[in-house]
């Protein structure tokens, strides 16, 4: 494996260890500084999806992070059936770091079933090939080399609305998301990458009304929750995230978001996100 090959380091970090009944082991991967809480509730979902019978989907997770993952500790993962029913079945995983809990997930999963089907239309946003790199508008903004930017994420964003992060907007915000390449045909890791996805960028959508770009903020996420509406296919097409941030108090921003594949609404999303200005 590449060390510059983002989605194969991810696909590897999925690929949890089974220590026992209900018990797994994770790597966290290569970095620095706290855990992206993508990356551990990802490894929950699998974690949790690997004690489900394969002909149930995971539609809906509710999270708490309750302490910062480190990149150097390898975490274990501890699931607990707590229901199987004839349709639903419902599992808790609390993942553990160096004798600590770190995250604690509910994750409900059910037989798929016809029944009622509608959504909004998707929002209007420019083609993803006409807006800026994520990763490189950062690092303009932090003073580096935007140009010699390493890719060392997994996924593509693009900014997919004019954004002037020094300066107050409106508290909402698209971006255009993808993999790095194609994982293997496997629903339970499609899933789970598309919960690696929905972590990113949310903070900043509640941050934006206040002029807080990155370097000036200290962000973390509290709680997350993720509705899978379809069948989740990360084949290389792209995924609108449209967020908005109706209201923040006490350093704490609330966000909800939805994301599009091709128009169709996949998944929506919620998070509690703290944020404090960097003294």
């Amino acid at each position: 494996m590449s060390p510059r090959d983002p989605l194969a380091t991810l696909l590897r970090c999925l690929a949890l260890e089974t220590l026992d009944a209900d018990l797994y082991l994770g790597d966290p991967g290569p970095g620095e500084g706290r855990l992206f809480g993508g990356m551990v509730a990802a490894q929950s979902a699998i974690a949790a999806g690997l004690t489900v019978p394969a002909d149930r989907a995971m539609h809906s997770l509710h999270a708490y992070f309750l302490r910062p993952g480190r990149h150097d500790v390898p975490i274990r993962f501890v699931v607990h059936r707590i229901r199987d029913g004839r349709s639903f079945t419902t599992r808790r995983v609390v993942a553990h770091q160096a004798g600590e809990a770190i995250f604690n997930l509910a994750a409900s999963f059910a037989v798929p079933e016809e029944g009622i089907d509608h959504q909004d239309p998707a929002p209007q946003a420019p083609p993803p090939e006409q807006c800026e790199d994520w990763e490189v508008a950062r690092a303009r903004l932090l003073g580096g080399d935007a140009s010699n930017f390493p890719r060392e994420s997994a996924a593509e964003v693009r900014i997919a609305e004019t954004y002037r992060p020094n300066e107050p907007g409106p508290a909402h915000q698209m971006i255009w998301l993808r993999l790095r390449g194609t994982p293997p045909e496997d629903p339970l890791l499609h899933t789970a990458l598309l919960v690696y996805l929905t972590d990113r960028t949310l903070a900043s959508t509640a941050a934006r009304p206040h002029g807080l770009p990155w370097g000036k903020r200290l962000t973390a996420s509290l709680d997350h929750a993720v509705w899978i509406h379809r069948p989740v296919r990360l084949d290389g097409r792209w995924l609108l995230y449209a967020s908005e941030s109706p209201a923040a108090h006490a350093a704490r921003g609330i966000i909800f978001g939805g994301i599009f594949q091709d128009g169709v609404r996949i998944a929506s999303v919620a998070q509690e996100a703290l944020i404090r200005v960097r003294k």
